[in-house]
């Protein structure tokens, strides 16, 4: 399996570092999978679905280039060649290029599915619906009692891509994992942690980080244990490479091997 790593949108917050989307291409012998999405056709076609708030604070560029529809096309593939996409969660700069890939089964934590179809009012601005209104092939997943390094676990694609539930950023959030061919994994965490600096010991983070992160959960001391298993499991295992979802540093080093 092959696996490449794509930035599916630039975003520019005024009080914070450049951040990416960093988003998993799977090339598997079975078809090509994504890890996320990043933004979509659709939110640059109509940019108001983002709301106004978001893309005041968060100043995405929403460049056509950086779509996973544009950069699965760069190399050489036919958008119908994506049979899978598995999610971290369903915010609005995970989830909006799903509708790109229509034939795709769309992989998420049932919690998740069910924050994002039947939202709080907390959590409606975090979701936008029109960027799975015409999506039928969800796969729904939960927690079935496998072990993955100490954290639950569910196989979500032939025993090489597992779901690892990582809950509070939101409701079913879950990190992502890939086994390599030499057989050790990448964990794609999500939003389980926002800047590289918070794996190391001891952590660092910018403080506008800090703040929006506190911020964003939907329960912050469920987020910050998962953080202390994921720190223990980045210092403590060398079979295993943790890295978030919007980290520029992180994304800038793996993709470039």
């Amino acid at each position: 399996m092959r696996i490449s790593h794509l930035n599916c949108a630039t975003m520019r917050p005024a009080l914070a570092p450049t951040m990416v989307a960093h988003v998993l291409l799977l090339e598997r012998p079975e078809g090509l999978a994504l890890v996320d999405t990043g933004f979509g056709t659709g939110d640059l076609a109509d940019r108001s679905r983002l709301g106004r708030p978001f893309l005041m604070t968060v100043r995405p560029d929403l460049d056509p280039g950086e779509t996973a529809l544009a950069q699965v096309k760069a190399r050489g593939h036919d958008p119908a060649e994506v049979t899978d996409i598995v999610l971290t969660h369903l915010d609005l700069d995970h989830a909006g290029g799903i509708g790109d890939f229509p034939n795709a089964r769309i992989h998420v934590h049932a919690t998740e599915h069910a924050a994002a179809t039947h939202p709080s009012l907390r959590e409606k601005a975090r979701y936008v619906a029109g960027q799975w209104a015409h999506t039928t092939q969800w796969t729904l997943h939960e927690e079935g009692g496998d072990d993955w390094f100490g954290f639950a676990s569910v196989t979500a694609l032939a025993d090489d891509v597992v779901i690892i539930p990582l809950h509070g950023h939101t409701r079913g959030h879950a990190g992502v994992a890939v086994r390599r061919d030499d057989g050790r994994w990448l964990l794609h965490a999500g939003d389980a942690f926002f800047h590289g600096g918070q794996l190391h010991d001891p952590p660092t983070c910018p403080v506008s980080l800090t703040a929006f992160q506190r911020l964003m959960a939907v329960d912050n001391r469920q987020r910050v244990a998962n953080l202390e298993r994921l720190r223990e499991l980045a210092r403590g295992n060398d079979q295993v490479t943790v890295i978030c979802a919007h980290d520029k540093a992180q994304y800038d080093e793996l993709s470039a091997t």
